[in-house]
């Protein structure tokens, strides 16, 4: 059962008690993230998501990781665009322990100006190793252009640039400014009771004051756009994408069922037609990119350049059917099949019960049951899917961007022909 509670000075915790299970997964969330950041600050988000493991007022990043480790328990975090996670996983019986460290971490520490140098370097080898990695990097590059001039647009990393430009002040600033008790929800999952972790948080986290909601971003404007990067690699990299749904829109479930049955799995009309049938590809998939009001429908693809121009082809003619003709009913039902299971396959462990609490806290504000989800994904047609992407793959509203050895391969705006 799902259950909420709202601390005096509006810190909200969550929990999903789970009887079957000895683990519990902890995490302090906070609704910012790197959409949230303005001029001079990108990547200041992330960069204090690495701090708040370097020392506290009492203890050390050595003695931290020490006492996770001597229970075998897990420690980490993560920043998203619009929000950040500090999480532990441990034994139900050593979860008052986790979340008397996780709170220490948030509202104690030291911002050592040593530390500060130390990790600019290992953020600095974060940035290195994504450009390196280029079916990660293209991710990046199809952001920054098609919402180009956006902060959504920029990677939460930051860049070299502005990582370098980042001081003591402007983190201590950032994080007294945004880490709010109006932005803070605890959420927790597994072997856990509701009013103990309450009473606890109530006790730990009673400092944190004021609402600090995020302030209103208008939502980007797509870019049309058709670019080439060249780089020395074995494979061109390929990423398409038009206007998406946003997380919380009405037509989210016909999102989620257009995406699987077009690139969301081995029985996908893409793995199915570009690999299986031609073996054009190792990797190929569709994805969805949705924020809480905004949204972008993508497709990525790796294949030696002298195939570019057919995967392309191909690509883009199976998004054709699909804008003509929906998908065929057998189709359309093994997508919500495997929707539904992929559902209830991942709520099995205390992690995805507790980042399943959070986002339905962050972008619904309630929690919505696996039975609503499943009802929703049922209820999809066919006709849905049409309209649905009829919105999403307009070639005057849709941009691609390919990464590799081009030698003479570049793309213009003639690519979207298959689409016509």
């Amino acid at each position: 059962m799902v259950r909420k509670s709202v601390l005096p000075n509006g810190v909200r915790v969550m929990t999903e008690a789970m009887p079957q299970v000895v683990s519990a997964t902890i995490g302090i969330w906070v609704e910012n993230g790197s959409r949230y950041e303005g001029p001079g600050e990108s990547g200041v988000s992330h960069f204090i998501e690495h701090l708040l493991f370097k020392g506290t007022k009492k203890r050390t990043a050595a003695q931290i990781a020490e006492t996770f480790d001597s229970v075998g328990g897990v420690l980490n975090a993560f920043t998203g665009k619009e929000y950040t996670c500090y999480y532990a996983k441990v034994l139900g019986e050593d979860l008052a322990m986790a979340t008397e460290v996780l709170a220490d971490l948030f509202l104690e520490s030291v911002f050592d100006p040593a530390e500060i140098d130390r990790e600019r370097q290992v953020v600095l080898q974060e940035i290195s190793q994504a450009e390196d990695t280029p079916d990660d990097f293209i991710h990046d590059l199809f952001n920054l252009h098609f919402w180009e001039g956006h902060p959504l647009s920029l990677p939460i990393f930051g860049s070299v640039e502005s990582v370098n430009a980042i001081d003591r002040d402007l983190l201590v600033d950032f994080m007294a400014a945004r880490y709010r008790a109006g932005r803070v929800f605890i959420a927790a999952a597994g072997a856990v009771d509701h009013d103990r972790l309450a009473a606890d948080c109530a006790r730990l986290f009673s400092g944190i004051e004021g609402d600090g909601r995020g302030e209103p971003i208008a939502p980007p404007r797509e870019r049309v756009v058709v670019l080439n990067y060249r780089k020395e690699l074995e494979q061109a990299h390929l990423c398409v994408g038009g206007p998406g749904v946003s997380q919380t829109s009405p037509s989210r479930y016909a999102a989620y069922v257009m995406n699987t049955a077009l690139g969301g799995g081995m029985s996908s009309r893409l793995f199915q037609e570009v690999r299986e049938k031609r073996g054009r590809v190792y990797t190929i998939y569709s994805f969805l990119s949705a924020f809480i009001d905004c949204g972008y429908f993508g497709i990525y693809a790796g294949t030696n350049p002298e195939w570019i121009e057919e995967v392309i082809e191909v690509t883009l003619g199976e998004i054709r059917k699909v804008v003509r003709e929906g998908l065929k009913p057998a189709e359309l039902e093994r997508a919500k099949s495997q929707l539904k299971g992929n559902m209830l396959l991942g709520m099995e462990s205390t992690d995805s019960r507790m980042n399943r609490l959070a986002r339905n806290e962050i972008y619904f504000r309630r929690d919505i049951p696996l039975e609503e989800v499943a009802r929703e994904i049922e209820s999809v047609t066919n006709d849905r899917v049409v309209e649905l992407a009829a919105q999403c793959f307009r070639p005057d509203r849709m941009g691609m961007v390919m990464l590799g050895d081009l030698k003479g391969r570049e793309l213009d705006s003639q690519v979207w022909a298959p689409l016509n």
